[in-house]
């Protein structure tokens, strides 16, 4: 993954995919990663920009990713995409920078990806 990169960090593929194909055509560079431990290994090859990240996920979730990432000394951008009722909840659990509830449209998630990038650091 390139530095610079927005990891996008979802177990379902048509939503990676999709996600993945909006961000790029929005000029935006993109990694993806299939699950917390995939991303984990991501952030060993580069810095991402911004995460955008299911928190139900196999092997390791949301909560796992966020802990390990912080415990590694990175302080990332985190926005929490998820189809739970407590969406919010869960992205202050974690310190995300945002949240967006699925489904959700793809103009909210760039309004909230946008706003998220344009936020200092």
């Amino acid at each position: 993954m390139a530095s610079g990169a927005i990891l996008i960090v979802d177990d379902d593929p048509t939503i990676l995919e999709v996600v993945a194909d909006l961000l790029d055509l929005e000029g935006y560079p993109v990694a993806t990663a299939s699950n917390g431990a995939e991303a984990l290994r991501a952030l060993g090859r580069g810095v991402p920009r911004l995460v955008l990240l299911d928190m139900r996920m196999p092997v390791l979730d949301g909560w796992g990713f966020a802990r390990a990432a912080r415990a590694a000394g990175h302080q990332l951008r985190i926005v929490v995409m998820s189809a739970a009722h407590d969406v919010q909840q869960w992205a202050e659990e974690i310190g995300a920078a945002g949240h967006v509830a699925k489904p959700f449209e793809m103009d909210e998630l760039l309004d909230e990806v946008r706003r998220v990038l344009e936020e200092p650091v």
